[in-house]
């Protein structure tokens, strides 16, 4: 096969991606800048590139010496350059696309990786959305503000989007498509109504009499920008916030069979058609067809219920065992919102919290809260503001005075410690024991073997002082795969040492993962649905940790956030 023809734009963009890189290193600024003027000089040049070559006359150029010659002819007789490459791979690659984002520089780049190892746009989504940038030298508030509006900008084009930032547009589109007199019943469907952490898309089922009108209404709603298919059943659209939707029109005989078959995932329309053979019936988005003809069903319990099953909630159609539970009538009663009564895993001002504790306890009050649990960050977390001992005797006195004039509202003493490499917490045990419960976090050192990583965890979970471990996996939605750990190994473990999971509801987390929340069940491991809120606004992620953990089959009686303060009182005190 005959080499590619390396063109002169080949390598100005070439040489302009070094000089990027070498910024982004933190290089010695006069080396990046000479590739870029070398890239300029080929632009400017009327001299054929290859004849340059061939001559061994690069160098005869404004800009060009020895080395830079050597490393252009490398690149244009071979098609390849080994410096570049070597370049390229020692720096994380989301760096080159954080300079996708408005505002934001190599220099500035450099900056945050250096001083917050950031090195994907999701963890600097999350790095801002904590507050981490306001006291970083050359950022500051306006600088992370105009940060987040970039990352903004670039989640139009995004393939796949967090349920908390498509379930609000999804709801509004909905509430339009009901503002039309014709539709009989409407519904969200696909992942956002099994509650996945994450959409491609957004699925609406509505039912009509007239499919011209609601497809004309639909298609009409001011947030489309671009129809990419029209009919009377179907219509697909792209928002103008890059969001693709698909609205289903079906009769209203056919609604219930509609949802159930656009909701539920691939697995567990499979098995339920499955069930539905052995029946001597056939299932599918049109209805329940059996040797008499149509079997019809007013409402999706009556389809459940005409193949022996109990109803089978939205976000448990998985295909992981629903189908055999509500044969048997074992389906589980899932925790609600209103079963929570406190929360933990909340920060405040004293680390990288936004607010004061004042300001959070009135908030927690008027959610209707009975308890909170404030956990800052330790010392180890220094880039977020982490508590010296002197700072930790500060909150506690300022909490006692809080709960002396509590009578219905109690604030629990606690902390988010760093899980040192060794597996260590990040302070002594004298000092963890001053604090009602204990939050230990991986922050850092996540290229560790799985093994390695695995014993780092449980032994934290040996230590009497640890009550939780927070985002057992470390995972950033869309942004940073778990680190490499033996979660079966670890539910187990912290069944042995009474050690909650941490069901981490930060809609960039959502970790422990609901696969795992099952497991943990069966092993008798409890768990707390914490919204590791860095601001008032945070404490509300709670609601998707329950989402969550109903995908997980967590029940109240499973989570210590519907616990009584008494109750929790004992428990913390137990695990001392």
């Amino acid at each position: 096969m005959s080499q590619e023809i390396i063109t002169k734009k080949d390598v100005m963009r070439v040489l302009e991606e070094i000089a990027t890189l070498l910024e982004l290193k933190g290089e010695n600024p006069f080396k990046s800048r000479a590739y870029y003027a070398a890239a300029r000089s080929i632009e400017t040049t009327d001299i054929d590139l290859a004849s340059l070559v061939e001559e061994g006359r690069l160098s005869s150029m404004k800009g060009i010496g020895k080395a830079l010659e050597q490393k252009i002819t490398e690149f244009v007789t071979t098609g390849k350059l080994e410096y570049y490459e070597k370049l390229k791979a020692s720096i994380p690659p989301g760096l080159m696309e954080m300079l996708r984002i408005q505002h934001l520089g190599p220099k500035k780049i450099n900056a945050l990786y250096e001083k917050l190892r950031v090195t994907t746009i999701g963890e600097l989504e999350y790095a801002c959305l904590e507050n981490r940038l306001v006291e970083l030298p050359g950022f500051g508030d306006k600088t992370q503000s105009k940060i987040l509006s970039g990352i903004e900008l670039l989640k139009k084009y995004n393939e796949r989007y967090l349920f908390a930032e498509i379930i609000e547009t999804a709801e509004a589109l909905l509430t339009s498509i009901r503002g039309n007199t014709c539709v009989i019943r409407s519904s969200i469907a696909g992942s956002l109504r099994r509650l996945n952490e994450t959409a491609k898309d957004i699925d609406i089922v509505a039912s009509t009499d007239d499919s011209p009108n609601l497809s004309e209404h639909f298609a009409a709603l001011p947030e489309i920008e671009t129809i990419t298919a029209r009919g009377d059943t179907k219509v697909s659209v792209t928002l103008k916030s890059g969001v693709n939707v698909d609205l289903r029109i079906v009769t209203d005989d056919e609604f219930p069979y509609a949802l159930h078959h656009f909701t539920g995932s691939k697995e567990h329309n499979i098995a339920m058609r499955g069930r539905a053979k052995t029946k001597g019936i056939k299932i599918n988005e049109y209805g329940l067809f059996g040797e008499a003809g149509p079997m019809p069903c007013k409402s999706e319990e009556e389809i459940f219920s005409t193949l022996g099953l109990t109803y089978i909630a939205p976000e448990l159609r998985e295909n992981m065992g629903e189908i055999e539970a509500a044969e048997k009538g074992e389906m589980p009663e899932l925790i609600e919102e209103s079963d929570v009564r406190g929360l933990f895993h909340i920060h405040t001002n004293a680390s990288d919290g936004s607010d004061s504790l004042e300001e959070i306890v009135a908030a927690a009050k008027k959610m209707g809260l009975e308890y909170i649990g404030i956990s800052d960050h330790s010392r180890s977390a220094y880039y977020a503001g982490g508590l010296s001992v002197d700072q930790i005797r500060k909150q506690h006195k300022e909490i006692d005075a809080i709960n002396a004039r509590e009578i219905e509202f109690h604030i629990f003493k606690g902390i988010e410690a760093d899980i040192l490499t060794d597996g260590s917490l990040d302070y002594p045990n004298d000092i963890l024991s001053t604090f009602d419960f204990v939050i230990g976090a991986i922050h850092s050192n996540f290229s560790m073997t799985e093994n390695e990583m695995t014993l780092r965890i449980m032994k934290a979970l040996d230590n009497p002082c640890l009550t939780m471990l927070a985002h057992p996996t470390g995972r950033l939605l869309l942004a940073r795969e778990p680190y490499p750990v033996d979660l079966e190994k670890i539910i187990e473990h912290a069944s042995k040492r009474k050690t909650i999971l941490e069901l981490n509801a930060n809609p960039h987390r959502l970790d422990l993962d609901w696969r795992f929340c099952r497991y943990a069940g069966k092993k008798d491991v409890k768990i707390a649905i914490n919204p590791d809120a860095h601001t008032i606004e945070g404490l509300k992620h709670f609601k998707l940790g329950i989402n969550i953990a109903r995908k997980g089959w967590i029940t109240s009686a499973d989570c210590i956030n519907c616990l009584e303060r008494k109750e929790i009182e004992r428990l913390f005190f137990q695990k001392q």
